[in-house]
């Protein structure tokens, strides 16, 4: 017993959400007290409001293809998401009494489709193993052994032999990732990249037709195309939504890094967008030849190919009429109408952010390599992903690691 005691340290956690309560678990489980602090009332706040629309967890596609889902980033969340993959998340999702399944996308939910059961059991099972939590303390000043809260107007010294922050990126700052913590942790020499918009709408510059007769218009059965840098082409179907301004929704939220990155370098960016991803180019020829005189040209689209209203617009937004002059011209057009965008919806207003603590700044296990014993975890670190899974994936992989680093600073401080 007095040797379980010598060997107990103090961990503070700040941030109640997916990643900090994934590290306050694995840091608990070896003995060690652990206290979660949130800026918030209550804890994951953001991922109970995911969860509103179905919880999906992960996603259940091969690991190599699951792995490239983070980009650039890859490589360096390799390390966490396979100690802790879309099957180990399923698995510990199971021992807290939830059953999973996998839609017809591949997205894996908990089988009622809702966050509040797992959170609920989650919290029980981390109080009843010992974690306590405070609440409504946001973190104002940080050391290697101290963090520095504030606590209705009252600034709360807090000591600890390790600490770990998850505090999430800036989407959503209602709900508690606000981005606050950046100036805290720049100030300590820590290499931090901008935070910014991702999945996320985009600004259009749309004509006033547009903007007055289509906004709100759902755009469904199209298919989205980007070419990168080194000339491969992403093409992916979806749907979106075009509003008064530009454009939102889950197809444009899938092509929102190459967007967004293409805005940076050059202030504007664009893609092409195929009306009639099921047909082949040589299809539409067939169908367009097919005309009646005097027939208007809006009639002529929708009887031959079903093109009618936002699509219509959206076609005479890109390209004069001159350019429909035959049915090649004009099957050409609908293949590959290009939509050009200006910059990305505001950060408060996005599903996640990209940037954060960089690769740089911390080792193997997420230590801050200038402040020992303080671990970074969820969105906080400078990764980004597209939604379907792979975001929750990441903060509880990225906490689960942050643990396993925590664990191994306390044994050898207590080795020391």
């Amino acid at each position: 017993m007095q040797k379980a005691l010598q060997t107990q340290k103090t961990v503070v956690v700040v941030g109640a959400g997916p990643a900090g309560l994934m590290a306050a678990e694995g840091i608990c489980a070896a003995g060690h007290q652990v206290h979660v602090y949130d800026a918030k009332p209550s804890a994951c706040r953001k991922f109970l409001l995911a969860g509103v629309g179905g919880m999906n967890i992960t996603h259940s596609e091969a690991y190599p293809d699951f792995i490239q889902r983070y980009y650039d980033k890859a490589e360096w969340l390799d390390t966490a998401i396979r100690q802790f993959d879309a099957d180990a998340l399923c698995e510990w999702i199971h021992g807290l009494g939830i059953e999973t399944f996998v839609g017809t996308s591949g997205r894996v939910f908990p089988k009622d489709m809702k966050a509040a059961p797992l959170l609920r059991n989650w919290l029980k099972r981390l109080r009843d193993a010992g974690v306590q939590f405070h609440m409504r303390h946001k973190m104002v000043g940080l050391s290697s052994n101290q963090v520095v809260f504030d606590h209705a107007g009252d600034n709360v010294t807090v000591k600890a032999d390790a600490i770990v922050l998850a505090m999430g990126g800036a989407s959503w700052p209602k709900l508690g990732s606000d981005g606050a913590w950046l100036p805290v942790l720049t100030e300590k020499g820590i290499d931090v990249a901008p935070l910014q918009s991702a999945n996320c709408g985009f600004y259009s510059e749309w004509s006033e037709h547009l903007k007055t007769k289509f906004a709100g218009s759902p755009l469904k059965d199209v298919a989205f195309s980007f070419t990168l840098a080194d000339g491969n082409v992403v093409t992916k179907k979806g749907e979106c939504i075009v509003t008064h301004d530009g454009m939102e929704g889950s197809l444009i939220y899938a092509f929102s890094k190459y967007l967004r990155d293409g805005i940076n370098s050059s202030g504007q960016s664009s893609l092409l967008m195929d009306l009639l991803p099921l047909q082949s180019e040589a299809q539409v020829i067939k169908k367009l030849r097919n005309t009646k005189p005097k027939e208007s040209f809006s009639k002529y689209l929708k009887r031959t190919l079903s093109i009618t209203g936002v699509k219509t617009a959206l076609l005479h937004e890109s390209f004069p009429k001159e350019a429909f002059q035959t049915p090649e011209d004009l099957a050409r057009c609908l293949k590959a109408v290009p939509v050009c965008f200006y910059k990305t919806k505001p950060i408060e207003e996005v599903i996640s952010t990209a940037g954060g603590v960089c690769e740089t700044s911390v080792d193997e296990t997420l230590m801050l390599k200038v402040m020992p014993g303080v671990f970074c975890a969820g969105e906080m670190l400078d990764w980004e992903a597209p939604t379907g899974g792979y975001l929750l994936t990441a903060c509880f992989a990225t906490g689960h690691l942050a643990a396993k680093g925590v664990r191994d600073f306390l044994v050898r401080s207590t080795e020391c």
